[in-house]
């Protein structure tokens, strides 16, 4: 199998299959494409041989292309059933899944605002994104409302026990939660670090550092007035 991903330092989608493929020891072949969305860049056109949409990520087994983060979950979920992609038990596997679909389509402020960037410290940008955006203290307070039931529910110490699919689909978060200096109760600190000590969260980081290849339309806050974030380059 192959996935094909985008940049690692940017690339949240693409972050959460290869995280959990990892996690589960599922063999695959990387692919990066370097992101460049003019519209007859080489992303795009070697997008276009595999996928009609021309996003990343895409998962393609022995010539059949998956696309869409959930979709890709599915199919690996169904090809691989002894690696536990969603939780054994019924309503925590159809909890999980409502989690991922929640986190699929919603968290809009979070998202627009705080792109993910694992290269950069922007607590500054976050203090002040979420002192004037009220949208964005809603959407963390959602997510660690949902955090909080889960490992409540499962007794943790990932969201339903074991990493799965839902602390795949949420990593992302936790880099924009650590990289934006987000707001977070307590209580959650500990999920935080380990989510970020796991061996395919920890390999994701540590490749996202070593790319050096910085984007400026990925990089929305180096011309912002007030204090020029620091950046561990």
């Amino acid at each position: 199998m192959q996935l094909i991903i985008g940049n690692k330092n940017y690339s949240s989608w693409s972050m959460r299959p290869w995280v959990l493929m990892k996690a589960l020891d599922i063999s695959f072949e990387e692919r990066l494409l370097r992101f460049d969305f003019n519209p007859d860049s080489a992303f795009y056109r070697a997008l276009a041989t595999v996928t009609p949409t021309r996003k990343v990520p895409v998962l393609v087994d022995d010539g059949f292309a998956v696309w869409d983060t959930l979709a890709i979950v599915e199919y690996l979920a169904d090809r691989f059933p002894e690696k536990e992609v969603w939780p054994r038990d019924l309503r925590q596997r159809a909890r999980a899944r409502s989690l991922c679909a929640e986190m699929h389509s919603g968290f809009g402020q979070l998202r627009g605002l705080c792109m993910m960037n694992i290269d950069a410290e922007l607590a500054t940008v976050g203090q002040r994104l979420v002192a004037t955006e009220p949208g964005l203290a809603q959407d963390l307070a959602r997510i660690a409302d949902m955090w909080i039931d889960a490992i409540a529910q499962s007794g943790g110490p990932y969201l339903f026990g074991d990493f799965g699919a839902a602390d795949a689909f949420f990593a992302p978060v936790v880099m924009r939660v650590t990289r934006y200096g987000l707001p977070m109760p307590d209580d959650l600190r500990h999920y935080i670090e380990r989510v970020q000590a796991h061996p395919a969260v920890h390999a994701w980081i540590t490749d996202a550092v070593a790319e050096k290849d910085f984007l400026d339309f990925e990089e929305p806050y180096r011309d912002v007035s007030g204090p020029v974030p620091v950046l561990k380059r």
